[in-house]
């Protein structure tokens, strides 16, 4: 019995909460790795020069410009839901319509 998208999310059975991780140390742990293993990998670059694999080490420098830019987007995201829930609070309110 295969189930279409469409049933998933009914009155019935609605769609779960998104689960809330720290992304910021996520994404600055992935980018702390790609950055090393850019590093590690720069000594020997003759040899992946020699054997045409200096895509690798430009595929880690990727990967950190990539979190760069992925951590100034979860920083500001993160920024921006505290800014939120700050009003919420501040108003009083719990954040749901009310009716």
């Amino acid at each position: 019995m295969r189930m279409r998208l469409s049933e998933w999310t009914t009155p019935e059975r609605e769609a779960p909460e998104a689960l809330e991780a720290n992304d910021v140390a996520t994404v600055t742990i992935g980018t702390i790795v790609w950055f090393a293993l850019f590093v590690v990998q720069l000594p020997f670059y003759g040899w992946y020069a020699d054997h045409g694999h200096t895509w690798w080490i430009w595929t880690c420098l990727a990967g950190t410009g990539l979190g760069l830019i992925g951590l100034w987007y979860v920083r500001a995201r993160r920024d921006a839901l505290r800014r939120a829930a700050a009003e919420v609070s501040a108003e009083g309110g719990t954040g749901q319509p009310q009716e």
